[in-house]
């Protein structure tokens, strides 16, 4: 799935590690990546956390999707940080599942994301 996944990897997002259920994902934050406040846009925060929870939902084998997603950010970021985004299963139950993404600066935590995921039967409308 990471892959074909343009968006991600025309940022420079890497996927590091995929087991059952996890994913680790980097990223390097470049001068489009920051605000007005000379700060890393949360947007940009939000899509590598993303990214790491469809990779550790998708895991299993099934077509999974987000359901929901929230983002609590705890740290800026700059130009030129690298960020490493975590993602551990919590729950699968179903076909929805429950994530938990920690993106980092070095040691430091920089966002919590959480992610809700269903599986689905395709991604194409003619086919679901």
């Amino acid at each position: 799935m990471f892959a074909a996944d343009a968006a991600s990897r025309g940022l420079g997002i890497e996927l590091r590690e995929q087991g059952e259920g996890t994913a680790t994902l980097r990223m390097t934050v470049t001068p489009a990546m920051v605000n007005g406040h000379g700060i890393v846009h949360g947007g940009y925060v939000f899509l590598l956390a993303d990214s790491a929870f469809a990779c550790a939902c998708n895991s299993h084998g099934p077509v999974t999707v987000a359901a929901g997603a929230d983002i609590t950010f705890v740290a800026p970021a700059y130009e030129g940080d690298e960020l490493v985004a975590r993602a551990e299963e919590l729950t699968r139950y179903g076909r929805s599942g429950l994530y938990d993404v920690t993106v980092r600066r070095g040691d430091e935590v920089i966002a919590q994301f959480r992610g809700r995921s269903r599986s689905i039967r395709s991604t194409r409308p003619e086919e679901s």
